[in-house]
């Protein structure tokens, strides 16, 4: 099943993919669970992940209840090619990024005439992102001022459908809802100069993330290692890897992350960049104008972003995409 956020002139609503008689169409869950009789279901997404649990057994049946049928009037529906989606959650209580690929990690210190840190094999170390700068799909990413090593990252994203706190990697693994691509946006020139503290990122990575273009649960997606991702810019393939070579599973991240602290539905978690995930990995960095497409195949879809040129920034980016 696939889920995703609309941004409708009335404002953001929660929708669920589904071939109906007529198109494939993302179709309004509020909606159409108050016209089907199947309960009412609020509007936003993160609050239909904390009302329904991983299961989404409401959403799955609107779905039975529509495919290959046609579309009540009462309920809103938008073409799956011509909706402006905003990011599956847009708005997390977190959003954290682990660094889970030795790959990565290796090439990526190795620019920068580093090892890997002993550390980095005991613990799935991650940093708080700003869940306030997230994306949608087609979205403009503005980098910081005078920032001229200008990156992407490929990257998948596991969304919440439970609490957990304290969990075990089983109960972890069992509270994810679903996946979605995930560009974690990376100024270097400045990510370089603030992590000789010893801290974090900091202004490397608050001013934007990309996240979408949809959600996909587990059972649709399949196995994880069987996965192609693929990053190009401006049409050329730059890196393709596949998420399975993650050095711990998610419930062990997840399971490490939540030792002693509660996360809730619709907290967001990245795996970190695959191996070959990014320009500093191969010396190549993006330019104003340029378009990064992310592409996770027929499931995940492909996410849109564009380097935005800074001299027509706005005071008002447009975070939801």
């Amino acid at each position: 099943m696939r889920l995703a956020t609309v941004q409708t002139a009335g404002g953001l609503r929660a929708a669920v993919w589904c071939r109906t008689a007529s198109d494939e169409l993302w179709i309004d869950l509020s909606e159409a669970s108050r016209v089907l009789r199947l309960g009412s279901l609020e509007t936003s997404l993160r609050a239909i992940l904390a009302q329904e649990g991983p299961g989404l057994a409401t959403p799955r049946q609107i779905v039975a209840e529509l495919k290959g049928e046609s579309l009540p009037d009462e309920i809103s529906s938008w073409p799956v090619n011509g909706a402006r989606l905003a990011p599956p959650i847009p708005d997390p209580g977190v959003l954290i990024d682990f660094y889970a690929f030795e790959e990565h990690v290796r090439r990526a210190r190795g620019r920068r005439g580093l090892d890997i840190v002993p550390e980095w094999f005991e613990y799935p170390v991650y940093y708080r992102s700003n869940q306030r700068a997230l994306l949608g799909n087609g979205a403009t990413v503005f980098f910081p001022a005078g920032e001229q090593l200008m990156d992407y990252e490929l990257e998948l994203a596991a969304v919440l459908g439970a609490p957990i706190e304290s969990p075990s990697a089983e109960e972890a693994e069992a509270a994810i809802a679903g996946y979605c691509l995930f560009n974690d946006w990376s100024a270097r020139g400045i990510q370089a100069e603030v992590m000789k503290v010893g801290l974090g990122p900091a202004k490397g990575k608050d001013f934007g993330s990309s996240l979408g273009p949809h959600l996909v649960t587990p059972d649709e997606l399949g196995p994880l290692a069987e996965l192609r991702l693929q990053a190009r810019i401006n049409g050329e393939t730059w890196s393709e890897n596949t998420p399975g070579a993650m050095a711990w599973s998610w419930g062990e991240m997840l399971a490490f992350a939540g030792d002693g602290v509660r996360f809730e539905a619709g907290d967001i978690f990245g795996s970190g960049t695959v191996g070959g995930g990014c320009g500093l990995e191969q010396d190549r960095f993006l330019s104003e104008g340029d378009t990064v497409e992310l592409d996770g195949g027929p499931a995940l879809g492909v996410l849109t972003g564009t380097v935005g040129q800074r001299s027509t920034q706005s005071s008002d980016p447009g975070r939801v995409g």
